[in-house]
Parts: structure tokens; C-alpha cells; sequence
């Protein structure tokens, strides 16, 4: 049978704007992502759903692309029946795990300390369950891994494309070249590594890193057209990366001539570039410039050196 793809286009309170779920009928009906968990995103859904003659009780299978909450939320609409499936980071975010909770908390008061940032543990708290608003309370039903195929649509490849999230997949569908990416690539704005709370007795995962690898093994792949999580279908996909790469590599540069004229703090350096912005969206900014750090740390043009127990960061 000929397998269909539906995009749904579901309103977020984000500035992001709608985010995109994507419908897949062949031998199962799978719902990639969903929506954040508000009576406006609710309704879309289950309206869009209707125009193609379709409810939640068709669905046999959610696929996750990753765990923020504009993507999983609306799981709380899904019946008992429906599997949920995604990598195995993304369960203790969507179970909203509460000892998990704590330890997100309890790195983020000892990171942002380290990295000069004067927020007290009851802001970070403040910041982390800010995250879990419009999220779900579910679990994972099956977990999806790198050269998985989709149950149901086995041309479809499952691919583990972090960076924007440790959660973070994309599904290629190998007889067509479309790639359902999330928010891998975007033509909207620039997916934001994020900081993540790593494992116990793990290091940090270095977001901007391993999202750069992400992105550059795209430019491998025989990709025709990529259907994201937000804005427009993408069909130039390599133009659109090597602008990515020119941004990225516009800002650390700006970074290490700020660091060629004096030693600072990531907050520091984070207040300088978003002069603005940081106030509102500090964690989204600090993720950023932890990201710049981590890239000139790799390349051997910075170093980093602790001065009681706060991390300052130079130019060689």
C-alpha cells in the first residue's frame, strides 16, 4: 500500500510558533510528535486529525523526535492502547521523574556557579520546572536507537542526531530521501544546543559539539526534502547548514577576540553577546555561549582555568 504523511501544524505559547507533528499511514498509523499540553494546542490537533478523517483512537503509535514540551505534551490525550516510543533519554523528562528533577536542579546551581552566574538554587529550580509547563506525565513503551527501523514503515531508518537535545532523533524514509528532522535543522531560526544534566558520575555532553557532528553528517546522507519540526519544508538543506556553520563560526570568533583582550566568565561573556536577551532567556543564552566555549576549548584556541571555584576562560 502506498504510505501517506500527514503534517499537522499545532500552536505552541512559544516564540518558536507552531510546531509540526507528522502523520504516517501505512501498515500502522504513527504520530510523530504532538504538541504542548494547552487547550489551544488541543484543539488544533484533534481538528486537524478530523480534516483527514482521522482521531486519536486511529493512532496505533507516538514516535518522539525528542522530549521538550512542545513536542510531547499533548501525550496526556493519548489512550492506554497507544504505544509511545522514543530514545531512552526522553523517560524521565516525560515521566516528569522527580528525583531526576532534582539532580537537572542540583547541576544547574553547581554549573552556574562555576560558570559566574549569581542565581541562588531557588531560581534554578524556578528555571527548571519552567521547562516541564506545557510537558506530559507518560513513559516509553519502546525505545528507538540508532539503525532502528519504524514499526510499520520500515523504510524508515532511525537515526540519533543529538545536539539540540541528548534525546534528539531523525527518521529517514530511504525510498524517498525525506527526513523527518524535529528540530534539527530549521529554517526559522537556529536550533539552540542545549545543556543537559548528565548522568550520575558522566561528564557533561558537549551540546554545540555533538550537534555540529549532527548537522555535517546530514551533508552525507541522500536527503531530498526535510520536513521539521517548525517553519517550512526544507529542500536545500546543504545551503542552509553551511549558514549555520558561518553563524556558529561568526560567534566564536567574537568570543576569542574578547578573550585575546582579557580572562572572563562564560556569564560574562553571555551578558556581552546578549546584552538583552540574557536577563529573559538566561538558560537559552548560557547554553550558547557554553556551546561557543566548548568549540574553542576543542580547537585548542582557549583555556580554561578555576580560580575558587569559578571557571574563567582565555585566549592562547
Amino acid at each position: 500500500m502506498k504510505e501517506e504523511m500527514i503534517q499537522l501544524s499545532i500552536p505552541t505559547p512559544f516564540a518558536v510558533g507552531d510546531v509540526h507533528a507528522y502523520v504516517l499511514k501505512g501498515e500502522a498509523v504513527t504520530l510523530v510528535d504532538c504538541g504542548p499540553l494547552t487547550n489551544e494546542a488541543q484543539h488544533a490537533f484533534v481538528t486537524q486529525l478530523k480534516e483527514h478523517r482521522l482521531s486519536i483512537d486511529d493512532i496505533d503509535q507516538v514516535v518522539l523526535t525528542h522530549h521538550h514540551a512542545d513536542h510531547v505534551g499533548l501525550l496526556n490525550m493519548m489512550k492506554p492502547h497507544v504505544r509511545v516510543l522514543g530514545h531512552e533519554v526522553n523517560e524521565p523528562y516525560i515521566s516528569q521523574n522527580p528525583a531526576f528533577m532534582q539532580r537537572q536542579i542540583d547541576f544547574m546551581d553547581q554549573f552556574f556557579h562555576q560558570l559566574g552566574v549569581p542565581l541562588h538554587q531557588h531560581e534554578c529550580e524556578k528555571i527548571v520546572k519552567e521547562s516541564y509547563t506545557y510537558s506530559c506525565h507518560a513513559y516509553l513503551d519502546g525505545v528507538l536507537k540508532e539503525g532502528d527501523r519504524l514499526h510499520g514503515h520500515e523504510h524508515f531508518l532511525v537515526m540519533e542526531t543529538p545536539g539540540h537535545a541528548q534525546s534528539h532523533l531523525s527518521f529517514l524514509d530511504e525510498s524517498t530521501g525525506d527526513l523527518i528532522g524535529g528540530d534539527l535543522l530549521l529554517t526559522t531560526i537556529s536550533s539552540n544546543p542545549l545543556m543537559e544534566a548528565p548522568d550520575e558520575g558522566e561528564e557533561r555532553q558537549k551540546s554545540l559539539l555533538q550537534y555540529k557532528a549532527s548537522l555535517n553528517r546530514l551533508l552525507t546522507l541522500p536527503i531530498h526534502t526535510i520536513f521539521p519540526g517548525h517553519g517550512q519544508l526544507i529542500t536545500s538543506h546543504h545551503e542552509l547548514i553551511e549558514e549555520r556553520f558561518k553563524k556558529q563560526e561568526k560567534r566564536a570568533n567574537a568570543i576569542y577576540q574578547l578573550l585575546k583582550q582579557q580572562e572572563l566568565t562564560a556569564f560574562h561573556l553571555c551578558r556581552t553577546l546578549f546584552p538583552v536577551l540574557y536577563e529573559e532567556a538566561l538558560f537559552l543564552t548560557m547554553s550558547e555561549t557554553v556551546g561557543q566555549l566548548d568549540v574553542l576549548l576543542a580547537s585548542g584556541q582557549i583555556e580554561e582555568i578555576q580560580k575558587d571555584g569559578i571557571l574563567y576562560y582565555r585566549a592562547i
